[in-house]
């Protein structure tokens, strides 16, 4: 396979320059898509790609002009070598056992089951201090708030039911209690579910400790009802050092994701939407995300009606106050549905999109023989990064037209459910740490969403957390402060 090569502007990650001497996101877009390879027909007209300039914050700055950039300055002369190197945990890791130590980290490796739901309703009501809470966010996500009761069947029950394996469909009140009275008597497990939420208590659990910086704080936006699985998804998320920010609203029922995986770790899923099925904007989320480094939005979003006109306004306020917006792709037919609401947002405001390659290729219009490659170089046009992930056969991050290929982290796969949600927290991770080299970040992000695929259940547990976040800083310690990326595989057809 041909390649070329890049590099990337290095900046001291402990003396960065003075915030002036960044020139704006905007300024780092190409005007428009170049014709460095083949491909179908644009989609219809996008929005201008032209932004507002804003000042982000410091170490937003640092890891961004690192990874978006520009030949290095006259003179420059990089190392020799800097490929990171991850070992993979093994996917027969052992679950942590339960100690005071894994309650104060919120560990949720033991998933409470129905049951036990009444026992968190008091604390999942209760307001937070707001001297207690930052005077900013590192991360703000908004997204739907659902509880998900997840369980392992064989295909003869989805048969039974008449469910198409691997596929996600909302469903009414009526087809959930149906589900729900045939899983009857199977071992399954409640949890403050949702892709979003996955994402964010990885990255809480990643930056729980002073690890490479200061801890993170991290926080959520959306909408659960007054009832007792609002309580539950409160108190869970706040378990796991994610501070759920919105008010409950009274009367409202919580939406739910019934997960229903079989032997081959596909998942089938089934939501009901409920209170989450709508996220208005008002004066409380307008002051949350002025007050946040990376506003991150779900795509499923996308789908729920009027939603689009709050997240336009957050995407704006955000920007405003110098954050990065991120916007997950969630489900490619949603995608599909939401075509133009999509590109109203990504065209506009997004600096980083998060998809797997299916969505990549709906962004695009391609079919589904183009290859995850050429959808992530052309939405590298319109996005100054792009994270594309392929399954196991490895991911993309694509930059301003060229692609950078990141090997797989190696696993025995139990449950693909959150997998993409922990390669997000990865690169996240990475960026707000000050990485400057998106292999070094997208080996973090591999190794994440491995450990997820290694176990049961969508959440990245505490201790493995705790060991990912040591490897990367001493990975990054060792590696110096400016790496060398010029052996990077830069992708082609």
């Amino acid at each position: 396979m041909p390649t070329t090569t890049t590099t990337l502007k290095h900046l001291s990650l402990l003396s960065p320059p003075p915030l002036h001497s960044f020139p704006p996101i905007s300024s780092l877009l190409l005007p428009s898509p170049l014709p460095l390879y083949p491909r179908p027909p644009r989609p219809p007209p996008l929005p201008s790609l032209c932004s507002a300039s804003r000042v982000p914050d410091k170490r937003l700055q640092v890891a961004l002009m690192s990874a978006f950039t520009a030949p290095p300055p006259h003179g420059f002369s990089p190392s020799s070598s800097s490929s990171s190197s991850c070992s993979c945990f093994r996917g027969d890791r052992e679950r942590p056992s339960d100690s005071a130590a894994a309650d104060d980290d919120g560990d949720e490796d033991e998933e409470e089951e129905e049951g036990d739901l009444a026992f968190h309703v008091r604390d999942g009501s209760m307001s937070v201090s707001p001297s207690a809470l930052p005077d900013r966010w590192d991360v703000l996500g908004l997204g739907q708030a659902m509880v998900d009761f997840s369980g392992m069947v064989d295909d003869a029950f989805l048969e039974g039911l008449g469910l198409d394996k691997g596929t996600r469909k909302l469903v009414n009140h009526e087809e959930r209690g149906r589900v729900l009275r045939a899983m009857d008597g199977c071992s399954y497990k409640a949890a403050a579910g949702g892709s979003l939420s996955n994402s964010l208590v990885a990255l809480s659990r990643l930056g729980t400790r002073p690890i490479g910086g200061p801890p993170l704080s991290i926080a959520m936006a959306g909408s659960v009802g007054s009832d007792p699985l609002g309580g539950f998804y409160r108190a869970k998320l706040r378990r796991a050092n994610v501070n759920f920010l919105s008010a409950p609203v009274n009367d409202g029922t919580t939406g739910t994701v019934i997960v229903l995986t079989t032997p081959d770790a596909q998942r089938t899923m089934l939501a009901y939407q409920g209170t989450s099925s709508s996220v208005n904007y008002d004066s409380s989320l307008a002051g949350m995300v002025s007050r946040t480094n990376v506003l991150i939005v779900e795509g499923y979003l996308f789908e729920l009606p009027g939603t689009i006109k709050t997240i336009v306004k957050a995407c704006e306020v955000a920007r405003r106050g110098g954050a990065l917006v991120a916007i997950t792709a969630s489900d490619g037919s949603c995608i599909e549905n939401h075509y133009d609401d999509f590109w109203e947002v990504v065209g506009e405001y997004a600096d980083i999109v998060f998809a797997n390659s299916e969505e990549a290729r709906a962004f695009c219009h391609f079919s589904s023989k183009e290859s995850p490659v050429s959808a992530t170089r052309y939405l590298s046009h319109f996005v100054p990064l792009v994270s594309v992930t392929d399954g196991p056969r490895g991911s993309y991050f694509g930059v301003k037209g060229e692609a950078i290929y990141i090997p797989p982290s190696p696993c025995i796969p139990v449950d693909t459910c959150g997998a993409g949600d922990a390669y997000a927290s990865g690169v996240l991770y990475g960026i707000l740490r000050g990485a400057s080299d998106l292999k070094g970040i997208g080996a973090l992000a591999a190794r994440v969403a491995s450990t997820v695929v290694g176990q049961q259940g969508t959440r990245l547990r505490v201790q493995n957390a705790a060991e990912l976040a040591e490897s990367f800083a001493f990975n990054v310690e060792n590696s110096g402060i400016q790496s060398d990326v010029a052996s990077d595989h830069v992708s082609s057809l």
